[in-house]
């Protein structure tokens, strides 16, 4: 079958003017177009605009979105990858939607209000599990403990470095350098330092070269590997470019 770009843009809630700008810039091509000009798109041209829309949700631009797609060919290879991203934060949304509609009873009901259940789905803890399994229990408990401890201010502060260091890593990559560039080993040192500086894992560890090195490598890999990292760095291709500044910084200087 194949679908008008009409009926394409009514379907997946955009436009044709948006489906005629992703012609223009090579983004999606549509599967033909006759001999009046009007464009028809079938099933591998409707999968690939689900995948742009799925992007496009991540806050990826359409130039990074270009170089994810081009990455990753294998559709239903990403979309898998996506859709388990998307069913762990289904969990978490719903957890927190039940956390607030708690609290609003209990405020509206003038009763007690559960502490311990106000904050479920809103805590760091959801990658519990894989930390304990790659690196232990011990790891995890020092860094939740390191969390918890922080005041307000000193979490914002946290949370604002790590999101400079996400931008920049994404401002590198679409600019084109190579991951062997002073520029990206210049994040790559930035965010070896980053990881050294939390608690319990084996990049804070002294004396532990080896296991920072491992830790490096192993964590640049999950940036690729998981969509779920992989947004911070603008997608797919972003995470690349990190893993493979951060594999050259390793064997330079780990």
């Amino acid at each position: 079958m194949e679908w008008s770009v009409q009926q394409t843009a009514r379907n997946a809630g955009t436009t044709s003017r948006t489906l005629r700008h992703y012609d223009d810039i090579g983004l999606l091509k549509p599967s033909r177009t006759g001999g009046n000009g009007y464009r028809f798109y079938g099933r591998d041209a409707l999968v690939r605009l689900q995948r742009i829309l799925l992007l496009r949700d991540l806050g990826l631009s359409l130039p990074a979105i270009a170089e994810v797609l081009d990455h990753e060919p294998d559709a239903a290879r990403a979309l898998g990858r996506h859709l388990e991203w998307l069913r762990q934060e289904q969990d978490r949304l719903a957890r927190q939607i039940a956390a607030i509609r708690r609290t609003l009873e209990g405020l509206a009901e003038g009763g007690e209000i559960m502490a311990e259940e106000m904050f479920d789905g809103f805590d760091h803890t959801q990658y519990k599990d894989e930390v304990e399994e790659r690196w232990g229990k011990e790891a995890y408990a020092s860094s939740d403990a390191w969390w918890r401890g922080m005041g307000p201010a000193e979490k914002v502060a946290w949370q604002q470095r790590s999101r400079q260091l996400g931008s920049d890593w994404i401002a590198a990559a679409e600019s084109g350098a190579a991951a062997d560039s002073p520029e990206a080993q210049e994040l790559a040192r930035r965010h070896v330092a980053w990881l050294t500086g939390i608690p319990g894992t084996p990049a804070a560890a002294p004396g532990s070269s080896g296991d920072v090195k491992a830790y490096v490598t192993g964590l640049a890999e999950m940036y690729v590997e998981d969509p779920r990292f992989a947004a911070n760095y603008g997608g797919e291709a972003g995470a690349v470019f990190v893993r493979d500044a951060l594999r050259i910084y390793a064997a330079r200087h780990l």
